[in-house]
């Protein structure tokens, strides 16, 4: 990942723990805690691809794991979040940008079910039976729901910041990353479009004069 992608994610990320366990968490809503981490690894996810989502949500469950008032072992969420993040990545547009809202509203209520039965999987796996005490169905049906009310608020800016600090032009691009930004880029500013076109219609005009000029001189030929 390059420095400017880091440097946001880190931000994005403490932000979203920071409101999540100082202002969600103390909302008692009724079954899950609206997961504000898991939508900002949603959002990256679906701009820097499967790789970086995958990277993003494993330092984002690593430092859910160890921020205080976890009770779960360390590394838990971080493999969940590594792996809703690879996935995440995977319905990343080759051009950078989403057609419509039905795409990542799936992507929202498939993660926040998929999260919640992989965290009880895991918890499973090393003995810790609360969501049987909870109730399993309850928690899938309150976190869908609360992620996917949540998810318009959040996701389309974390996406927006991504996408901007991806245009930097004194960061390093590369051809692919070029190609899916120039849609972008052209079509914000109007300018470059314009200038292309302008270059291209010079580029005919020439290539026009120097065929009426060769018909000219062929012409004189046969004429003399």
């Amino acid at each position: 990942m390059r420095l400017n992608r880091i440097l946001l994610s880190i931000a994005l990320v403490v932000v979203a723990l920071v409101i999540q366990v100082s202002v969600l968490a103390r909302l008692h809503l009724p079954g899950a805690v609206p997961d504000l981490l898991l939508l900002t690894v949603l959002g990256l996810a679906m701009v820097y691809g499967h790789v970086g989502g995958a990277l993003v949500g494993f330092g984002a469950g690593l430092l859910a794991d160890l921020a205080p008032p976890a009770d779960h072992a360390a590394g838990r969420y971080a493999l969940v979040l590594c792996v809703i993040g690879y996935f995440a990545g995977l319905v990343k547009p080759e051009n950078g940008r989403l057609k419509s809202a039905t795409g990542p509203m799936a992507v929202v209520v498939a993660a926040a079910v998929g999260s919640t039965l992989l965290y009880a999987g895991v918890g499973a796996l090393v003995g810790d039976t609360a969501a049987r005490h909870v109730g399993l169905p309850g928690l899938l049906f309150s976190a869908a729901l609360y992620d996917l009310l949540l998810a318009p608020f959040v996701v389309p800016g974390i996406m927006w910041l991504a996408r901007r600090s991806d245009n930097d032009p004194l960061a390093e691009t590369s051809p692919a990353a070029k190609a899916g930004d120039i849609s972008s880029g052209w079509l914000s500013s109007g300018t470059g479009l314009s200038v292309g076109g302008r270059r291209r219609l010079g580029t005919l005009k020439a290539k026009a004069r120097t065929r009426s000029t060769r018909v000219g001189r062929i012409k004189g030929v046969k004429r003399l």
